[in-house]
């Protein structure tokens, strides 16, 4: 008679499969770097392919959902299918791993080429490489590892990858729990970080439209000058994030700007979006009136014949649901097993998609291969790298907690890939 393994039997296992397979991880990672996929422009459609293929090649089914054309063209980017593994083991709760593989554009001051992939001195560096795509490749080997290790489960482990987090993530997981038959019991999704992510603030993009009335420029006094005016409005905001900031609240900026159309004539349009971080303690829609009245107010008082405010986004922020606090323990167990200390809880100043499934009432956190500091893996900038060690540990966590996650059921008998 056959004696079950034991949950520490069960673990080393599943740390020996993912050191085995960590050479593949390194592989599929480094494909996904050099396959570019910022956003804007948004064209995902050949890295949601390469990531297609490479999960068929680890032995994924791979469910393709596709978008409807005037729903990415309403979010900015192109027509790039959203993809779904599901791995049922029996009975029991659904666990999603959600991460996305757009990136924002690589900019300048790089001392590599943003898309080489290259390994230096144990890290990768490569834009995407720790934001999020590092993400994808720890999920994907965590979810291989247990299948690989035959063990006794109950319950199913979807990945959801997707390809518009950087422009809010409306056609990304929003569409996934629309269109799928099932609904997961807990998300984990894309996080960048040894702590466990619990709480994220979340972020207003307002545009502010400043209309005046153009003039030559040798008579301006005939003309608005909607620059000017604009001008007065931006001084009021960033006052109001010197306020703010005071106050201990989180940050506010002017993120871009465009006005004018000769250097000869009065300017009649001025253009410009303020990102106002909102904190999980703030009401979004008091923070979007507070700020449409000083821009509406000010814009009035500079001269504007008109100031229109347009939201771009509102992303709301990320707040504990549910049964969060299992799911975070699981994490944090499987962690401190692995890296021998306690893990805490964080709460983010980013904002991500996981926002979405805690929206629909899922219990969720942030968790996934990353440093102690985020901000050593460069995210968002120049050199972004991740430590090939800490995309091991991140896939040993994750597969451990998984099966602490899932209950002991009939032994697995899938496919051995």
């Amino acid at each position: 008679m056959s004696v079950p393994a034991s949950p520490r039997t069960d673990t080393a296992r599943l740390a020996g499969i993912v050191d085995r397979n960590h050479e593949t991880a390194v592989d599929f990672l480094s494909e996904l770097v050099r396959t570019p996929s910022d956003a804007p422009p948004g064209d995902c459609t050949a890295i949601a392919e390469v990531t297609a293929g490479w999960l068929e090649t680890l032995g994924f089914e791979v469910e393709r959902l596709h978008v409807p054309e005037a729903a990415f063209g309403a979010a900015g980017v192109a027509a790039a299918p959203n993809l779904i593994v599901r791995e049922e083991f029996g009975p029991g709760p659904t666990v999603a791993l959600a991460a996305h593989g757009d990136v924002p554009p690589p900019g300048h001051g790089w001392s590599i080429e943003p898309y080489a992939a290259v390994v230096r001195d144990g890290r990768m560096y490569g834009r995407g490489a720790a934001v999020a795509k590092s993400d994808i490749v720890a999920y994907a080997l965590a979810l291989r590892a247990i299948r690989q290790a035959g063990l006794s489960l109950g319950g199913t482990i979807e990945l959801h990858v997707t390809w518009d987090e950087e422009s809010g993530g409306e056609v990304g997981p929003p569409l996934i729990l629309e269109r799928r038959k099932t609904r997961p019991d807990f998300a984990i999704c894309s996080g960048g970080s040894y702590a466990v992510g619990t709480r994220q603030n979340g972020c207003l993009h307002l545009e502010v439209t400043v209309e005046g009335r153009s003039a030559h420029a040798a008579r301006p006094e005939s003309g608005a000058d909607a620059i000017e005016a604009a001008l007065r409005i931006m001084q009021a905001v960033y006052e109001l994030r010197d306020r703010l900031a005071a106050d201990g609240r989180p940050p506010l900026v002017i993120g871009s700007l465009a006005a004018g159309t000769n250097p000869n004539m009065v300017a009649d349009r001025a253009r410009f979006v303020i990102d106002r971080r909102i904190t999980p303690d703030e009401d979004p829609e008091a923070v979007e009136t507070e700020l449409i009245r000083l821009v509406e107010r000010t814009g009035a008082g500079a001269g504007a014949l008109k100031t229109h405010c347009t939201r771009l986004l509102l992303a709301r922020p990320l707040t504990p649901v549910g049964e969060v606090a299992r799911l975070s323990q699981a994490i944090r167990h499987a962690a401190a097993q692995e890296l021998g200390e306690e893990i805490g809880e964080a709460t983010s100043p980013l904002y991500s998609d996981a926002r979405h499934y805690a929206a629909a009432g899922i219990p969720t956190i942030t968790y996934g291969a990353g440093p102690r500091d985020p901000e050593d893996a460069h995210g968002h900038r120049a050199d972004e790298r991740i430590t090939l060690d800490d995309l091991r540990r991140a896939t040993r966590i994750i597969a451990a907690a998984l099966v602490e996650l899932l209950p002991a059921g009939a032994r697995n008998a899938g496919r051995k890939s």
